[in-house]
């Protein structure tokens, strides 16, 4: 920092008028906060030089394409995302609780900001005790700022390209978990919600809530005209005026910092928090969570393993959420699901194939699949709760992530970088040659000893290392993409130490690849490699063949694998049927594979014959004697 200069009379701004108050809490936000520049530092890790790059479209309409997500209700409650209209205080009162809330947080991560500094003097900072120490505490101190900062850290906690991956483990410990509020206020609210009295509408209500988050918290009732069981789920009656104030509070800071955070992690500050702040708003919307609800109802209609609760939307509001209740056990509880007589394999198969369809075959996925919201039923299905963070992913994301998983599988890692600059994690002009090559390392390092070692928290955690090194950003939509993965994966290994991923994402993954047409027909994309001597692209049976290894591979050893292999191998004969057209394609291909095979063999017995000429034409020339010159005199 260079010297301070006295401050003169019109630096001072006018506190009476709500812009002179922001322009005060602006210049307080930099001058408390740059000081802290190695707290960027030690969070990010300690490149030998800053970052000149940034991927992040500059453009509002591009950013927002850029994140992916689909308009959930274009004709609902919520607007369109707009931080001056939503967020900016409307008072003076409400600029100087924001002053008040920045006060609060400085002096809560002050002493964080002291032993990181101490840390630095004393070379400790990358010291395996302090970093978990120092981890510890900032997740800590984010607990106690409440509810929007137990946010950030737990989005924080899905950001490689953010957050070094010592930390991202600590945050992941982080609970949505608080006290309730008075249940006389809930009341009140549920009565202004429903536009009448609560013993008009429900039979029954629980007096205290059954379960409190930091956004709201749960009774269970009976409705006085059917008897049915619901949830009743009511907000915190602070909680949208709480998170408004910190997420402004936090763009102050962001604009402050807006320029290092480019240099520093290659990304644009405010644009990460306005993805941020936008998928929180429409968290606080119960309104647009019951058309969540209602959107997942219809993408599992007549899936008979997957329960989605019914919604009333009539007596839904924005602050007050109806739903049919749940009558489950979590599903992390083994002794529970022992006692339902549901077979662990067999609910794995149905959670990992669920998952696999909202990804892949919906594009809509729930955003927070923790225990808490995942449950098991009494026939075995799996059951679904609070849709408040849910997102989408278009067509083309979901084909591209079909076509990664293949190359990934080939170990191409060429078309691996080219999917990443697809899937919006590398700015178009890019040059993917050195990520492909950082790939190739990270895949050996994270594979194991065998293909079906598969674990996708090792990969996350080599990919971090990879994102920190190389200009690569996390896309919001796949930042909540990972959270999913991980925190499906981690169910998972509770319930069955030896679970392996691929041995069943795999065969659901072929399956769709060969019976769903949206993926059928980039077959050809996938099976097909362009050769020179042929004008159109050749059969790739070196690929084909790995997949089929692969496949057999993943499917493993005993009666259940080879039928699970039969399966992914009759597809492929079903698709032949189902699509002659394409089969077609694919033998045209192969016979265009072939012509060239016999070309290439043909122009390498040219070339062979001409050496072989050349090199005899050399030889005869050095074996066959010299005649003597003629002389003068001889003639």
């Amino acid at each position: 920092a260079g010297e301070v200069s006295s401050p003169s009379t019109d630096a001072i701004p006018n506190i009476v008028e709500p812009a002179g108050v922001e322009k005060m809490l602006r210049s307080r936000a930099r001058r408390a906060l740059e000081a802290s520049g190695l707290v960027a530092k030690w969070l990010r890790g300690s490149p030998e030089q800053e970052s000149i790059y940034c991927n992040l479209p500059s453009d509002a309409e591009d950013r927002e394409l850029d994140k992916g997500f689909c308009t959930l209700n274009p004709e609902g409650p919520g607007l369109r995302y707009d931080p001056e209209v939503m967020l900016k205080p409307k008072s003076v009162e409400e600029f100087a609780s924001v002053a008040a809330r920045l006060t609060q947080v400085i002096a809560t991560f002050s002493g964080l900001f002291f032993n990181i500094f101490r840390d630095e003097l004393m070379d400790e900072q990358d010291g395996s005790d302090v970093v978990r120490a120092r981890a510890s505490e900032l997740r800590a101190q984010l607990i106690a700022l409440g509810p929007t900062f137990v946010k950030v850290g737990q989005v924080l906690a899905n950001r490689p390209d953010i957050v070094r991956a010592d930390y991202m483990e600590e945050l992941t410990k982080l609970q949505d978990k608080v006290p309730p509020f008075d249940s006389e206020v809930a009341f009140a609210m549920m009565e202004e919600g429903l536009g009448r009295p609560v013993s008009e509408v429900f039979s029954k209500i629980t007096p205290e809530p059954i379960a409190a988050a930091s956004l709201g918290q749960v009774y269970r009732a009976t409705l006085a005209s059917s008897g049915a069981e619901v949830a009743v789920k009511v907000q915190r009656p602070t909680a949208s005026k709480d998170i408004k104030r910190d997420l402004y509070m936090l763009r102050l800071v962001g604009a402050a910092f807006n320029d290092v955070a480019i240099r520093r992690i290659g990304a644009d500050a405010l644009s990460l928090l306005d993805e941020f702040a936008e998928n929180l708003l429409l968290e606080l919307d119960y309104q647009q969570e019951a058309i969540n609800i209602q959107d997942f109802q219809r993408n599992f209609a007549g899936d008979d393993s997957v329960k989605i609760p019914g919604v009333y939307p009539e007596l839904t509001s924005e602050k007050v959420l109806v739903m049919e209740w749940i009558e489950g056990i979590r599903c992390t509880d083994i002794e529970g699901l022992s006692d339902l007589g549901v077979p662990i394999s067999s609910f794995i198969r149905v959670g990992v194939e669920s998952g696999m369809r909202q990804l892949l075959e919906f594009g809509l996925f729930h955003g927070d699949p923790h225990p808490g919201n995942v449950f098991a039923l009494g026939d075995g299905r799996i059951a679904y709760v609070d849709f408040g963070s849910v997102a989408e992913i278009s067509q083309s994301n979901k084909e591209s992530l079909i076509d990664a998983v293949v190359h990934a599988m080939d170990e191409d890692y060429h078309e691996i970088a080219r999917d990443l600059g697809r899937l919006g994690f590398l700015a178009e002009g890019t040059d993917s040659g050195p990520i492909a090559g950082a790939l190739q390392g990270m895949w050996k390092d994270a594979m194991g000893r065998s293909i079906r070692d598969f674990n996708f928290r090792t990969v996350t955690a080599e990919f971090s290392k990879l994102a920190f090194t190389y200009p690569i950003r996390v896309p919001e939509r796949f930042a909540l993409v990972i959270r999913t993965l991980l925190t499906q994966e981690g169910i998972c290994m509770t319930l069955d130490n030896d679970f392996k991923l691929l041995e069943v994402a795999y065969p659901y993954v072929a399956k769709r690849l060969l019976r769903d047409p949206q993926y059928s027909n980039r077959l050809p994309q996938v099976l097909l490699k362009d050769e020179p001597l042929s004008s159109k692209p050749v059969f790739n049976f070196q690929r084909s063949f790995s997949l089929v290894a692969l496949a057999a591979a993943v499917a493993g050893r005993g009666p259940k694998s080879l039928i699970a292999f039969a399966s992914t191998i009759i597809d492929a004969l079903g698709l032949v049927v189902r699509q002659p057209a394409l089969a077609l394609q694919l033998v045209r291909a192969m016979v265009r594979w072939v012509r060239t095979k016999i070309l290439r063999l043909g122009l390498e017995a040219k070339d062979n014959v001409k050496d072989t000429v050349e090199r005899a034409t050399v030889t005869l020339r050095r074996g066959s004697p010299r005649r003597p010159k003629a002389s003068n005199t001889e003639a």
